[in-house]
């Protein structure tokens, strides 16, 4: 009789083992597809800057300087390796932009251009997209994380190895509220 509560009691330990492991297994692959879609749109983004700098360029031949610094915060978007890379080139190339979609308030003809209207457009939708994909993300890291630091799941993350991840954290830079002066 002792054996077969052993027995059962060893099966049920196994059954829920089993079952966290499969939840952190699925809370992980949740994780690495919410930053595969941040990567999607981040290149999507990408894509459709040089569009709007050939755009702009007919326009604005004398603001080389501002097309330069677009193109290089962009390659820098796209070559850089981890999530923190990607978050600060993210910031550069936000910052460039800026500067660009201020050149174009100086030309009238240029925002009235269907071309320009339409990338902006994109652009803007596709900050969207950014902006879900990292609430996502970060959803994704609360469950996993909560799943780790909570009873029973914290005993089966230390036998699995699980740790605490990271959440996207905001750039300093882009905490700061902007001055608005009606002078």
């Amino acid at each position: 009789m002792i054996e077969w509560i052993i027995l059962v009691l060893v099966g049920l330990l196994l059954l829920i083992g089993i079952f966290y492991f499969n939840r952190f297994v699925v809370l992980s692959n949740r994780i690495d597809n919410s930053l595969s879609q941040i990567d999607v749109q981040l290149k999507r983004r990408a894509d459709l800057i040089p569009n709007l700098i050939e755009t702009v360029k007919g326009y604005a031949k004398h603001e080389k300087s501002i097309m330069a610094e677009v193109t290089k915060a962009r390659q820098a978007m796209i070559s850089a390796k981890n999530l923190t890379g990607k978050v600060k080139a993210n910031g550069v190339l936000e910052g460039a932009l800026g500067k660009l979609f201020a050149i174009a308030e100086n030309y009238p003809d240029l925002k009235a251009n269907t071309n320009f209207i339409e990338l902006q457009r994109e652009l803007s939708s596709t900050e969207d997209r950014v902006a879900y994909a990292r609430q996502n993300y970060n959803d994704s890291i609360l469950t996993y994380n909560n799943m780790v630091q909570k009873f029973p799941g914290a005993l089966f993350a230390s036998m699995f190895g699980r740790k605490v991840k990271e959440y996207i954290q905001i750039a300093p830079s882009e905490k700061v509220v902007p001055k608005v002066s009606f002078n």
